[in-house]
């Protein structure tokens, strides 16, 4: 079972969850030991297919380190915080994170794009 740890101490996820807005990115850093990697593939290839089924659910992505890295970021667009609530708690996929090799640790947070354009500060 994967250990959740918060990506921001401050504003955590059950916060964030609390709240109603949208859309909104789940940014979900993941890592695991080297061996656990196929593991951790499995799992997350699992869970993916249970979200992509629930409404609200717009698209997901799951990268990897290079260079021998084994820390994944999984970006996933959800219409609102509700629909990825909803998916978040649904006992299937709080069933489903049992299957994550147990030296793997998320970290996952949500966001919301920015109206900012190409700026860059000095």
């Amino acid at each position: 079972m994967a250990r959740i740890k918060e990506l921001d101490t401050i504003v955590t996820l059950a916060d964030q969850m609390q709240t109603e807005e949208g859309p909104v990115v789940l940014i979900n850093l993941f890592t695991v030991d080297a061996e656990d990697e196929k593991a951790l593939l499995r799992a997350w290839a699992h869970d993916a297919d249970f979200m992509k089924s629930q409404p609200g659910y717009i698209s997901t992505q799951l990268h990897q380190g290079i260079a021998g890295s084994s820390t994944f970021v999984n970006y996933a667009i959800w219409q609102n915080v509700q629909s990825f609530r909803d998916a978040f708690t649904h006992p299937e996929f709080q069933r489903r994170i049992a299957d994550y090799p147990a030296s793997a640790v998320a970290r996952p947070h949500l966001l919301r794009k920015l109206a900012v354009e190409n700026h860059c500060v000095a």
